[in-house]
């Protein structure tokens, strides 16, 4: 259980830091692609898609998995908590109420972490719509 204490915050944190850098990353590219995107250009509609949903995805994963990952850390801090009252032999209610409230840090961040990606990824399948009906447009026949 000690390695557990040790190391399951810097893991949680890690992989919720990792997930954050990354969906910022694709989010910066998708934003960058989208402004200087020319939907002429494209001989087909399939063509179009596919570079316009291009990381979309992994938008997607972040924003459903990040709570299950705070969760975790969530569940690993209430079960070292638990367990230093067993091993401790008195129950203080200080200590019980501080650790439980430092294992909801994992659930929070992990909030944090999903939230701003669920909004990138609506707000970027609203422009895939959006450049996609104006590809349809310009593609109309008359």
């Amino acid at each position: 259980m000690e390695w557990l204490k040790t190391y399951m915050d810097t893991a949680v944190f890690g992989v919720l830091g990792m997930m954050s850098v990354l969906a910022l990353g694709f989010a910066l590219e998708r934003w960058l692609y989208y402004r200087t995107c020319n939907v002429a250009t494209f001989k087909d509609i399939y063509t179009l898609e596919t570079a316009l949903t291009r990381h979309l995805t992994f938008l997607s994963v972040v924003s459903s998995n990040a709570p299950y990952v705070g969760l975790l850390g969530t569940v690993a801090g209430v079960m070292v908590t638990f367990y230093d009252m067993g091993s401790g032999g008195g129950i203080n209610t200080d200590t019980v109420l501080v650790g439980l409230s430092l294992a909801l840090k994992a659930t929070a961040l992990g909030l944090v972490v999903a939230i701003p990606s669920l909004m990138v990824y609506s707000a970027c399948l609203r422009k895939v719509d959006v450049l996609m009906n104006h590809w349809k447009s310009l593609h109309a026949c008359p």
